[in-house]
């Protein structure tokens, strides 16, 4: 077995976008939004801020008041989208609740929706045209291959099907011609979720639920990548029960550790890949 490891590949793709930067005339702007205070998103922006200025990425932090309405959000937004100096732009989530998220990420321009999320840049994944790519499903989508491991006609198990994770990242690898089958609660409640897990050779789990995933389920050999962060006790676990996982996998990805440290670079990639389109 060896671990999956986020951090060495982040490290890698942190100097190709170090490289990438110099051939640009300025450095790119990132526009990060904020509404309200939480403290988990207020750690997360902390992450980025860090990891932006590490590569000679400007970061921009808008903090707008809890009381924020929608339109008013919107037309900040749109104000954003005007600013030709800003190249990216990420709204920080959570949301306060009177505020949709759906609906208001459809208003950043395409070109500058570095979450990948936006219906135009989840409409291109479909054509394999899409530039930027979801945060996370572009983080699995490099661990996997780190491992060298083709994915062509392999049965590959993917639990959980979010707009964020799930579907984009089906999508990605049916492009790879993967053979895919996504599991969700449909599976579980038809008692169906045991079978497709056994038989995947990679399985990749983003479900948030602790120890979903029993590790005697694994195959022998498979790759497991584990997206979800759960918090139990004092210790950060996974969706996956690793220790039995670890048994049979020939690659598994530690929790923390493992998809974690890339996303925010896949974050920062995104901002230089705008930037350029941008020229």
């Amino acid at each position: 077995m060896k671990l999956l490891e986020g951090k060495p590949v982040a490290e890698k793709i942190k100097e190709q976008i170090r490289q990438r930067i110099k051939s640009l005339d300025r450095a790119p702007v990132l526009a990060s939004v904020m509404v309200g205070e939480n403290a988990g998103a207020a750690a997360y922006v902390k992450s980025q801020q860090k990891t932006a200025e590490g590569l000679g990425i400007e970061y921009r932090l808008h903090t707008l008041p809890q009381e924020t309405t929608e339109d008013r959000l919107t037309a900040f937004i749109r104000d954003l989208n005007a600013d030709a100096r800003v190249n990216g732009i990420i709204i920080q989530m959570p949301l306060p609740g009177h505020i949709d998220y759906k609906k208001i990420s459809q208003f950043i321009s395409p070109e500058k929706d570095i979450e990948g999320m936006h219906p135009a840049n989840m409409g291109k994944i479909v054509f394999g045209k899409a530039a930027m790519l979801p945060c996370t499903p572009a983080a699995v989508m490099e661990l996997l291959k780190e491992t060298g491991i083709d994915v062509y006609g392999k049965e590959v198990v993917v639990v959980g099907h979010s707009e964020i994770v799930g579907k984009p990242l089906a999508l990605l690898l049916l492009e790879k011609l993967a053979t895919v089958t996504v599991c969700h609660i449909g599976t579980s409640k038809a008692q169906k979720l045991e079978e497709h897990v056994a038989r995947a050779e990679v399985l990749i789990v983003a479900v948030g639920k602790a120890g979903l995933i029993k590790g005697t389920l694994i195959k022998e050999g498979a790759v497991v990548i584990d997206v979800g962060i759960n918090r139990v006790g004092d210790k950060i676990v996974g969706d996956v029960e690793f220790e039995e996982a670890a048994k049979r996998a020939s690659w598994i990805t530690p929790v923390p550790g493992g998809v974690g440290p890339l996303t925010v670079t896949m974050l920062m990639r995104n901002v230089v890949e705008a930037a350029v389109s941008q020229r």
